[in-house]
């Protein structure tokens, strides 16, 4: 695999999980009521969909960009 290829896709993969990251970060700084006009379920989707996000798509990706055997 081409070197330049090799490191876009482990970038997409790492930003794909610190964005994941993050949307938990903001799901909990919602949940716990710190943003009085958002809804506290709405923190709670965003951490789950961010949990799911930075556990998920990483390896979804990975797997489909493996090298052939």
């Amino acid at each position: 695999m081409d070197d330049d290829k090799a490191r876009n896709r482990f970038l997409a993969i790492s930003l794909l999980r610190l964005a994941g990251a993050l949307l938990v970060m903001f799901g909990l700084v919602i949940a716990a009521g710190r943003l009085p006009d958002v809804p506290r379920i709405a923190g709670i989707v965003a951490v789950l969909v961010g949990a799911l996000d930075f556990a998920l798509v990483p390896v979804l990706l990975a797997r489909r960009w493996r090298t052939p055997k």
